[in-house]
């Protein structure tokens, strides 16, 4: 059993925030084939994805950004799921716009919801994509993340979420190597001070 975590908060006044684009992967992943309706359980959203024989678990925690860990916590220890079969979706405001970043493991980068889930689980060792949400300029970082997209960024969104739909399917697939080349263009190196940022 393998478990996909869509990070975001709760609630329609929530709904289409930067810091929310995990709910929309996992809600766009929920819309395919062999996906049985979200249900309140582990004081989150979880829905169960039959693919290929394989049982995968859809969750979006509701337990607002902040406290996801406590969620993921629950699901992972009732079902026994190992952590190299998670991987949590999420936002980050250090990525351009639409961007994907997938990695096996590190940093919470200063998400929050990562954060908890690393303090939750004991390790920050569990796959995750990230999604760019753009850059708040001189906006504060916590106001910047729970403002929604202008209309000119929409479609670049739309885009996104589709792209990290299939990057979950190469995970669930192939694992997280062939998930990092794909989304990441190749296998990471590490940069040298005169790399362009």
């Amino acid at each position: 059993m393998k478990l996909v975590v869509g990070l975001g908060n709760p609630g329609s006044k929530y709904d289409g925030t930067r810091h929310n684009v995990g709910f929309a992967v996992a809600d766009y992943l929920a819309r395919g084939a062999g996906v049985g309706g979200f249900r309140s359980r582990f004081q989150g959203q979880l829905a169960e994805w039959r693919t290929d024989g394989d049982v995968v678990l859809l969750a979006k925690p509701e337990t607002y950004m902040n406290l996801s860990g406590v969620c993921v916590r629950q699901v992972t220890d009732f079902y026994k799921i190992a952590l190299n079969e998670v991987l949590v979706v999420c936002d980050d405001i250090a990525l351009p716009l639409g961007k994907l970043r997938a990695r096996a493991k590190g940093s919470d980068g200063g998400q929050k919801g990562l954060r908890n889930i690393a303090d939750q689980l004991g390790t920050p060792e569990f796959a995750r994509l990230r999604m760019g949400v753009g850059d708040p300029g001189g906006i504060d970082a916590a106001a910047f993340v729970l403002s929604r997209f202008k209309p000119g960024e929409l479609p670049v969104i739309e885009t996104a979420v589709q792209d990290a739909g299939a990057a979950v399917s190469l995970w669930l697939a192939q694992g997280i190597e062939a998930c990092m080349n794909r989304v990441n263009g190749g296998p990471e190196k590490p940069k040298k001070k005169s790399d362009p940022q």
